[in-house]
């Protein structure tokens, strides 16, 4: 049997769809038993929801005030000291997964496979490689415990509901680091849809030309409920925040639909949206390579056709 062990991201009070797409690659883990952990000062919420996934046998709480913000030197020794009674342990590949399970791994001198996007048997798997350009199919050594990040823009979301795992409260003797600690934390306060789970996103590029510009996406994705991304060129000429940016070195994202606004289509940002489910590309050049990998194509001023979509959609 192999004993997956998955760690669950959450901001305290939900658990992030990532944990459940953690488990839909688990469950392709042949004689897969799996459990989720859940670390904060009071996880009982989070592991409410983590339990009603289907699929998780245990879900595990490691609750200690340490553990209030999730700090990845924190958290890693834990998970670490954790780690015995597992085979393979499994973390999404978000920011808090990157962060989190090298450290995991060098704590455990264990192999990791990154962007896991493919299961073929338990040591044996396929990840993308040249900014997704080719798929590689990697072995771990099966004589030695198993770390991995889970690429969750190849798998869809388990359901949210119908599971009935047990939870446990763990309490470990693990000495914490104290060279890390906790300062702080600032995000731009906004009421659109988190940038990496959204069904829906629009993003722009440097051809809106100016940060106020960028206003004009704003408002036509608060009309469909979107969020909104941004592609490199656009993130560094200072038009958008780091923390909008999609591509090979920003958020891989897969929503159900994506639209670029302004956006030529380099390979490092076509990386992270070649999973989104339908891709609508709108630019003035009818040759962007965009073009090539979009659904839907529309070719014209990006500040005529978007102000356009608005009113229809406001009539």
């Amino acid at each position: 049997m192999q004993k997956v062990l998955i760690i669950g991201e959450h901001d305290g009070k939900t658990l992030n769809p990532a944990a459940s797409k953690c488990v839909t690659c688990a469950k392709t883990v042949p004689d897969a038993e799996i459990t989720i952990v859940v670390l904060g000062a009071d996880t009982a919420a989070v592991a409410g929801q983590a339990a009603a996934i289907p699929g998780v046998k245990t879900v595990l709480r490691l609750d200690r005030a340490e553990n209030e913000h999730a700090l990845a030197a924190i958290f890693a020794p834990q998970i670490a000291a954790l780690a015995a009674d597992y085979t393979h342990i499994f973390g999404p590949s978000t920011s808090f997964g990157k962060d989190l399970m090298p450290r995991v791994a060098a704590l455990l001198g264990a192999p990791q496979v990154s962007d896991l996007m493919a299961v073929e048997n338990p040591y044996r798997f396929k990840r993308p490689i040249y900014a997704g350009n080719a798929i590689v199919t990697v072995e771990a050594d099966p004589a030695r415990k198993l770390v991995a990040t889970v690429r969750v823009a190849s798998y869809e979301a388990a359901p949210a509901t119908g599971g009935n795992a047990s939870i446990e409260s763990k309490s470990l003797k693990v000495d914490l680091p104290s060279h890390t600690r906790y300062v702080g934390a600032k995000s731009g306060s906004t009421e659109r849809p988190d940038l990496q789970t959204a069904s829906r996103v629009v993003s722009g590029g440097r051809a809106l030309g100016s940060a106020e510009n960028f206003k004009l996406l704003f408002s036509f994705a608060d009309k469909i409920g979107a969020a909104v991304g941004a592609s490199r060129a656009a993130v560094d000429a200072g038009y958008a925040p780091n923390e909008m940016q999609v591509g090979q070195t920003g958020k891989i994202i897969s929503p159900e639909m994506y639209i670029a606004i302004g956006i030529s289509g380099a390979i490092q940002h076509l990386t992270g949206i070649k999973d989104a489910k339908t891709i609508v590309a709108i630019n003035k050049d009818g040759e962007a390579p965009i073009f090539e990998v979009a659904d839907v194509g529309l070719v014209g001023d990006l500040f005529q056709i978007v102000p356009e979509f608005e009113r229809l959609l406001g009539s």
